[in-house]
């Protein structure tokens, strides 16, 4: 309806110029010429990003209505007249743009002929060690995956300003020394297409912690069942690595939480893979199969065969449902699982040693879950 009555107010204008047969661009001349102390008032005040996209080929006054019906201008008609009097119509690039309504018509146009260059997507993925997102940086030649690693494992903030570190309330938990393994939160990240870095991904994966853990992590502060959070990431990501299926993920939380309180060592496959580290001959991280044969023979302080209470810090970026199941785990008594056979990607769980080695015999036997 806005158009439509921009036209009519065109119309009445033309009329009274005795400008009724002039040329298309004659009469937007006109239309701006008595618009033309609205061009430096922006349709907000408010400054908020509004991405903006312009296909190949799209006219000035379908663009000029797009931003009209994206809340970026109120006036299409006089954008349109804007850009074509001026000569700016052929010069508006197809491609992406941020844009906010505080904006001026001609600021608008003047960002409608630089679109962004196209960005870099990234995705990381929950249950990976910093060391997988670096080789994947130099897989894509997007990034420098030797960048990343330095800052990742010397907890390298230098590259974030000053104002996003004071953010960071999680940093308080973070023990001096640690790599960030464990805070580099797991999802798929849009960088800038040039000039990108390795601490643009950081920082993007450090705000999104801030921004998706802390607030489920301060809940529980407040309900009285929070552990340090270091320590809930740390079993969090052996929970990562072990669990497939999500709803046992507090079901496999609860039995290495229940093992910690009963000073048993955690017997975690995931932190002996973790210690062996890369696999040259496989081009593996976590070395599958693994054998029993192998557990005392890594000597590691991430090796919780040979070592009591948690490793020194998480062995791989846990998801969100990770992290939520060990600060809110299923209540039970099992102290033992074994992965069912046949790739269900379930378990079943055992109370005692003697139980579970007879589910284990019991699978090796190509038996049933049942008892």
């Amino acid at each position: 309806m806005k158009i439509l009555s921009h036209l009519l107010t065109l119309a009445a204008l033309l009329l009274v110029a005795g400008l009724t047969a002039c040329s298309g661009d004659s009469a937007l001349s006109v239309y701006l010429e008595a618009n033309s102390s609205r061009l430096n008032q922006s349709a907000a005040s408010e400054s908020r990003p509004v991405e903006f996209a312009i296909e190949a080929g799209t006219p000035a006054r379908q663009i000029a209505e797009d931003l009209e019906q994206a809340g970026v201008i109120d006036d299409a008609l006089l954008f349109e007249a804007y850009v074509r009097v001026n000569g700016l119509a052929s010069k508006l690039e197809a491609g992406q743009f941020v844009l906010s309504p505080n904006m001026t018509i001609p600021e608008i146009a003047e960002a409608l002929q630089n679109a962004l260059a196209p960005g870099i997507g990234v995705t990381v993925r929950p249950g990976w060690r910093l060391e997988q997102t670096a080789d994947m940086l130099d897989k894509i030649d997007a990034l420098s995956g030797e960048e990343y690693r330095r800052a990742a494992q010397q907890a390298d903030l230098s590259g974030i300003p000053d104002e996003d570190r004071r953010r960071y309330t999680f940093l308080q938990f973070h023990p001096a020394g640690q790599s960030l393994e464990g805070y580099l939160y797991p999802d798929t990240y849009e960088l800038p297409g040039e000039g990108a870095t390795a601490a643009d991904l950081l920082r993007a994966q450090l705000d999104a912690f801030e921004a998706n853990v802390m607030p489920v992590y301060w809940n529980a502060v407040a309900a009285g069942t929070a552990m340090d959070l270091h320590d809930a990431l740390t079993v969090a990501s052996i929970v990562e690595r072990e669990a497939v299926v999500d709803d046992e993920r507090p079901m496999i939380a609860a039995v290495y939480l229940n093992r910690l309180r009963l000073g048993m060592r955690l017997e975690a496959d995931p932190t002996v893979q973790y210690a062996l580290g890369f696999q040259p001959d496989t081009g593996q991280w976590w070395k599958t199969p693994i054998y029993l044969d192998e557990y005392d023979q890594v000597i590691s302080p991430y090796n919780t065969y040979l070592n009591d209470g948690l490793p020194p810090g998480p062995i791989a970026s846990p998801s969100l449902k990770s992290i939520a199941a060990v600060l809110s785990p299923t209540e039970h008594d099992y102290l033992y699982f074994v992965a069912e056979p046949g790739g269900t990607g379930r378990h079943v769980f055992s109370r005692s040693f003697e139980e579970h080695l007879k589910a284990v015999e019991r699978f090796r036997q190509g038996g049933s879950t049942d008892p």
